[in-house]
């Protein structure tokens, strides 16, 4: 397209995954135009930002999955991005350590998937354990992964910023977008022509996509992670230390993080926020977002589908700091529990639930036809995945482009009978 404001592609949220999108964009279409629009000031100003900056390795996933392969690969490709582009890196790799046989079963379990999704992991018994992490804990055994590694996830962010500018992406910042009109994108101060969208917007991606007739079974439910600081010096915390997570639900549990600066961290919590930007008392407060996730949270309460009652009494408990210090407290020794001191920065999950069965999806979901694309399911750990999982988005928006009249082509899209099976989703 030609003029000022007319764009081959457009990406709605300028967060990790649009970033990772708009950059594969122009590797794969280098002669087309590329915008990305965010209401935000910056990039990376919600959940990618927010994060803990964790690169995970892969285990927790079964091998059938997108995350399983994505995590991998991600892993790799985040690690090697930031060494060739001199971002901070810590190679501490990850203790996940059990307090019981149930949970010493739940160790064998990540060891299999670990094994199948071709992770490295190594069994550590107690005797090993303080060459890895003085201050862990764990009952006989625990898993150690070498490739768990943490970076500053806003770094990573302007890092890609800047690279998409150098590509000749376009940002614009501070602006909402509001509706699609035919090529028009109308945003709350300004209107842009686009052929194709690519829908990366997070906590709201639900609401676009609906928009455009897709995900109408769908809806996102947030939940707030909450991190707590220690402030005493702990010099020997050397590796993450996670507990044996309930593979059933997609939250992995109150974990110690010591990230790229040296900061001790416990968290986050999984908390159900009651609007969308639900951050901190009322601020962002929409009471039509208020309503409409009470009821779906009133819904999961009665059914009690994945046990949500007694997530949800244990999440709000931790609004208590001594009991939020407590949950934590297990899974290490030599650590004053008097040595936390603030709360750091929340962030919101956007996690998906399907309104039919009352499930969190715990897969990533995109759908699109030949006019747009839309992220819907970018949850943890998308940060991670983010390379492979936008190039998966691109080559989907490849697929369905073939053959549609008027659009961006690519000179490797599919014919035949894959781009018709890409073209129906």
């Amino acid at each position: 397209m030609n003029g000022p404001d007319a764009f081959d592609f457009a990406i709605v949220g300028g967060g990790i995954m649009g970033l990772t999108i708009a950059r594969e964009l122009k590797r794969r279409f280098p002669a087309h135009s590329v915008c990305v629009v965010e209401k935000e000031t910056d990039v990376a100003m919600h959940a990618s930002g927010r994060n803990s900056g964790v690169l995970h390795a892969g285990f927790y996933y079964t091998a059938d999955s997108l995350k399983a392969r994505f995590t991998r690969d991600g892993n790799r490709e985040m690690a090697e991005y930031c060494h060739q582009h001199g971002l901070k890196i810590n190679h501490c790799g990850k203790l996940v350590v059990a307090t019981n046989e149930d949970e010493l079963r739940g160790l064998e379990e990540l060891k299999r998937r670990g094994d199948r999704n071709g992770v490295e992991l190594m069994w550590v018994d107690e005797t090993q354990l303080d060459r890895f992490n003085p201050h862990a804990v764990t009952y006989k055994r625990a898993l150690f992964s070498p490739n768990t590694a943490c970076v500053d996830p806003a770094e990573v962010c302007r890092a890609l910023l800047a690279d998409n500018q150098r590509q000749g992406v376009t940002f614009f910042f501070g602006t909402r977008y509001r509706r699609r009109r035919g090529d028009t994108i109308v945003c709350d101060n300004r209107e842009l022509r686009a052929r194709y969208l690519i829908n990366a917007a997070g906590l709201y991606a639900d609401v676009i996509a609906r928009e455009h007739g897709f995900g109408q079974e769908y809806t996102i439910i947030p939940f707030k992670g909450i991190y707590l600081k220690y402030d005493k010096s702990a010099p020997e915390m050397r590796t993450l230390i996670y507990p044996v997570p309930r593979l059933s639900q997609p939250f992995l549990g109150v974990h110690f993080t010591r990230t790229v600066d040296g900061t001790i961290k416990i968290g986050p919590t999984a908390t159900p926020a009651f609007w969308r930007e639900h951050y901190e008392g009322w601020q962002r407060f929409r009471p039509a977002e208020f309503f409409a996730i009470a009821r779906q949270l009133a819904r999961l309460w009665r059914t009690d589908t994945f046990h949500f009652r007694q997530l949800a009494r244990e999440e709000m408990r931790k609004y208590n700091r001594r009991l939020f210090v407590q949950s934590a407290l297990h899974l290490v020794r030599g650590i004053d529990a008097d040595g936390f001191g603030r709360f750091l920065r929340p962030g919101i999950r956007a996690q998906l639930l399907n309104k039919h069965t009352l499930e969190l999806v715990q897969d990533f979901v995109v759908l699109g036809d030949g006019r747009s694309m839309h992220v819907l399911n970018a949850v943890s750990p998308a940060f991670t995945c983010s390379m492979p999982f936008a190039r998966y988005v691109v080559e989907r928006v490849t697929a369905c482009l073939a053959g549609t009249p008027g659009a961006p082509a690519s000179p490797d899209a599919p014919k035949g009978p894959e781009a018709a099976a890409a073209r129906r989703g």
